[in-house]
């Protein structure tokens, strides 16, 4: 700890450009391994120090701050250190760089100009990770100069920045964030169409972060029983967008055709399932989150989900994906008689039963 507590000394914007470009390297070089992590959490001037030394006017100098707070951004206790700092930061005066990470954060993303949007998107990323530092770090995005619905167009541009970076990260960014309900009400107001906007990167094929991202978005939006039967109209149609990712190239009778959505009909025999599980997973959960409700089950059987998800069970071999898809199958095989509530979340498994069940999964999951 001594050696780093002398190198601060030269961490300073002002500092001569060969002292401060060592000093750096070295900080970088620590926050490679999570020992050296932990040493720097211990010193937090050295945090502060990093989120100036970000904005320094030579690039070079500011990508590797950047690269130091993503690594130490990765960790729970990094992201929650360099959030407390943000938090106590003054307003800047004569237009001294700020310490709060999150509104610098936001001013490199939003900057179609900044080569370093793409590592400011990654600190964001890890910084909203932890579900318990979500409303602050929203908190923080809402005092800023900053709204959401600008967020949204930098993401779903074609092109927003300018040097090449591609705001990849933003995507678990809003994935990480939905899980205030706060953000789902912005995401599914009816008048701003944000939701709509996102379902595209469903099938964003060039990033699987984008992907995965936009999926854990939608399925944290499907938690909210209210809009359920507005996701599934034919205004919003998630439930194309979910089962989309999931369906291959087999064909179907007639019958079974003409009841799909139109965008899950007659598909090309190159089409290929998504091929992360994690994804797959997630998009599963979303499905099970519609079923949920009545009205919702009702959707779904009506569009004939069961068909794209028989075919998927027969492709599946991931054992956690294969018991989320039986778990859908299941809820929608079942007439309402058979189920017998309105919405299944008003169930109450005795504990016994949970465990019991939760065992059965298990076991099924380890089944080699």
């Amino acid at each position: 700890m001594e050696p780093l507590k002398e190198i601060s000394q030269f961490l300073d914007l002002k500092t001569r450009l060969d002292l401060k470009a060592v000093a750096l390297q070295h900080v970088l070089s620590t926050t490679g391994s999570l020992e050296g992590r932990e040493i720097l959490l211990g010193i937090p001037e050295i945090l502060r120090q990093l989120v100036l030394l970000a904005q320094d006017s030579v690039v070079a100098v500011a990508k590797d701050a950047a690269l130091s707070l993503v690594n130490i951004s990765a960790d729970e206790p990094g992201a929650s250190a360099l959030l407390v700092i943000s938090e106590t930061s003054k307003p800047s005066v004569n237009e001294k760089p700020s310490d709060n990470l999150i509104d610098v954060s936001l001013r490199y993303i939003m900057d179609k100009e900044s080569t370093l949007a793409d590592p400011f998107c990654m600190i964001m990323s890890n910084m909203s990770r932890s579900h318990g530092l979500v409303d602050r770090i929203i908190h923080l995005i809402e005092k800023s100069n900053y709204t959401w619905d600008a967020l949204v167009a930098a993401f779903t541009a074609q092109k927003y920045n300018n040097k090449g970076a591609n705001l990849h990260y933003l995507g678990p960014v809003f994935s990480n964030l939905s899980q205030s309900p706060s953000v789902r009400k912005y995401l599914m107001d009816k008048e701003r169409c944000a939701i709509q906007r996102l379902l595209p990167f469903t099938e964003y094929a060039e990033s699987i972060v984008r992907r995965g991202g936009i999926v854990g978005t939608l399925k944290n939006c499907c938690f909210d029983e209210e809009y359920h039967e507005w996701l599934l109209s034919d205004k919003i149609d998630i439930l194309s967008h979910l089962l989309l990712p999931l369906a291959g190239p087999e064909e179907f009778d007639e019958e079974e055709q003409d009841k799909l959505p139109v965008d899950l009909q007659f598909l090309p025999e190159n089409k290929e399932r998504e091929r992360d599980s994690d994804i797959r997973l997630m998009l599963l959960e979303a499905l099970a989150q519609l079923c949920v409700t009545r009205r919702g089950r009702e959707i779904l059987r009506d569009k004939n989900a069961y068909v794209i998800l028989r075919e998927f069970h027969k492709w599946e071999k991931d054992k956690n994906v294969l018991l989320a898809c039986e778990n859908v199958v299941d809820i929608l095989i079942r007439t309402e008689e058979e189920i017998g509530l309105d919405n299944l979340k008003e169930v109450e498994v005795p504990k016994k039963y949970h465990d019991h069940f939760q065992k059965m999964d298990q076991d099924f999951i380890n089944d080699t």
